[in-house]
């Protein structure tokens, strides 16, 4: 009997093991809230990457250990849309969104709160998409940009401008610009990588992939307030890369199809067998 509940109450810490993961993004994400709403940019930045880091170890987690359930899919997506949908929304808002930093725009320059809702709610449906047909997706692709992934290029644009100690002074115009180009690809049909895609792990120079893999590290641990954005822009390039090259190959498909179908033999036809041998 002992030996039963043991293995029950190991069962349900097992199960509370990925929502701890969920857990810890929220609260990053209302950190990095409370950070910006003090003006701590950089810290308010550095929580929210945390935060979207612990957004992918909790599905990880789960499907390791094999405890992934309905409960902890909502759990996440409600957490999801605080703490990398609300928080770098009002992060990049009081950073420079602000009226103060879009003076160039004249009667338009209160627009920046808008350009700030508009990212959130774009995260949101991004959300609600995702959930309603993850059943039904391809699961090596994400359709459209991933919320954590726009709001790590948000915290990474922060961190651009504190690379060297001390911030420089933001352009509004141009993070207005770049937060409505991230809410749009949130909500478009571009393809991105999946981490759970197997083409990523087919290689016939592993070894020579290692290095490479450790180089790059190297770059982001040294260089991580530079290297965060360029590395960001190219994750947000490759969409559109991958979503044609996926493209070109669905159509290829049907004619290639149609190729082998003429070459189907006819059991009627004596002259398309004797051709066939």
């Amino acid at each position: 009997m002992s030996k039963s509940k043991n293995r029950l109450s190991q069962r349900r810490a097992i199960y509370i093991l990925p929502n701890i993961f969920t857990t810890l993004s929220l609260f990053f994400g209302f950190y990095s809230i409370l950070s910006s709403v003090g003006g701590r940019f950089s810290q308010a930045a550095w929580c929210i990457l945390i935060s979207a880091l612990c957004d992918g170890l909790d599905g990880t987690v789960a499907r390791m250990t094999n405890t992934t359930s309905e409960f902890g899919v909502e759990y996440d997506s409600l957490c999801d849309l605080a703490a990398v949908g609300v928080a770098p929304a009002v992060m990049a808002y009081y950073w420079a969104l602000t009226p103060d930093f879009l003076t160039i725009l004249g009667p338009y320059q209160r627009l920046g709160s808008a350009a700030a809702f508009i990212f959130l709610a774009c995260g949101a449906l991004r959300l609600a998409r995702f959930n309603v047909f993850s059943g039904v997706r391809d699961p090596g692709y994400f359709q459209g940009l991933p919320i954590p992934g726009g709001a790590g290029i948000l915290a990474a644009a922060v961190l651009w401008h504190y690379r060297f100690g001390q911030p420089m002074t933001p352009s509004g115009p141009a993070i207005m610009a770049l937060v409505l180009i991230l809410a749009m690809l949130m909500v478009s049909s571009i393809d991105y990588f999946s981490h759970k895609n197997k083409i990523l792990f087919r290689n016939n120079r592993p070894f020579e992939t290692l290095v490479a893999v450790v180089r790059i590290l190297a770059v982001v641990i040294v260089k991580i307030k530079s290297a965060l954005l360029p590395f960001g822009c190219i994750y947000v390039a490759r969409g559109p890369i991958v979503t044609v090259v996926r493209a070109r190959r669905r159509r290829r498909q049907p004619e290639h199809a149609n190729h082998q179908a003429d070459f189907v033999p006819d059991d009627n036809n004596e002259d398309s067998e004797n051709n066939l041998r």
